[in-house]
């Protein structure tokens, strides 16, 4: 997941007050962009967190029914750790997400719900690294979709069934910023606040666990990422992300 790129990080706007999370799976977000969720929760912004799956395929040696409670309950303590109380699971199933309308609706429904200013996502494009490190197919799919559907939730006429018990269109999402894609243009410092996205991160210890021979390094792979972004960033420590903008729709 190296940044190939080194030029300058432009950094994020930051006036702002509440950022809807959505991602694929319990611990996408800790793989890179919680640190930067404690650095908004930190200045008082309200961030609120919503997993598309449960994660239940991640654990090969867990069953699917058992490591959904395992890996929801890891989640809300992880979020727990860098300010996050509100953590939604919309329990479609791990490894089989498709690109489609009914994935947009979902999102949609959870867009005009929390009627968020930004809405934070997990890099989609084919590679983490812009050449060879393949991207999973749930992250593809969910990225897609919560772009298509941010546009969704503010025009009346897309899934109107929704608009009903207070709920109404919310056109007011002006950008959408994806957590570690190759073509990340945006940062932030996230020097005071690294320590707890990695405690954010440990916290998916059942999953940790089962990654290749039981040694990963929690710190040092998010080291790995947060020191070339902050070198790009002139700062200790950065996250970086691809902005897409919805200013005119």
């Amino acid at each position: 997941m190296v940044q190939p790129q080194s030029e300058p990080l432009e950094p994020l706007p930051e006036e702002w007050q509440r950022g809807l999370a959505v991602v694929a799976h319990p611990d996408d977000l800790e793989f890179g962009a919680a640190a930067a969720v404690a650095h908004w929760t930190a200045q008082g912004k309200e961030m609120i967190y919503c997993l598309v799956t449960s994660g239940e395929a991640g654990i090969d040696g867990m069953p699917p029914e058992r490591a959904r409670v395992v890996r929801e309950e890891e989640q809300r303590a992880s979020a727990a750790l860098v300010g996050v109380d509100t953590v939604e699971f919309l329990g479609l199933p791990d490894g089989l997400l498709e690109y489609a309308v009914p994935l947009r609706r979902e999102i949609a429904a959870v867009v005009r719900r929390h009627r968020p200013d930004v809405v934070i996502t997990n890099n989609f494009r084919d590679t983490w690294d812009g050449a060879y490190a393949l991207n999973q197919a749930d992250h593809i799919a969910t990225g897609r979709a919560v772009l298509d559907a941010v546009r969704d939730a503010g025009n009346r006429w897309i899934f109107p069934e929704q608009l009903s018990d207070g709920v109404a269109p919310w056109n007011r999402v002006r950008q959408v910023w994806a957590a570690g894609s190759p073509l990340a243009r945006h940062g932030v410092d996230v020097t005071a606040t690294f320590d707890r996205g990695v405690a954010s991160l440990r916290a998916h210890g059942a999953y940790l666990s089962g990654l290749g021979d039981g040694s990963f390094d929690a710190e040092e792979f998010l080291e790995g990422m947060a020191r070339p972004a902050g070198t790009r960033l002139g700062v200790g420590y950065g996250a970086a992300f691809e902005v897409f903008h919805f200013d005119l729709y």
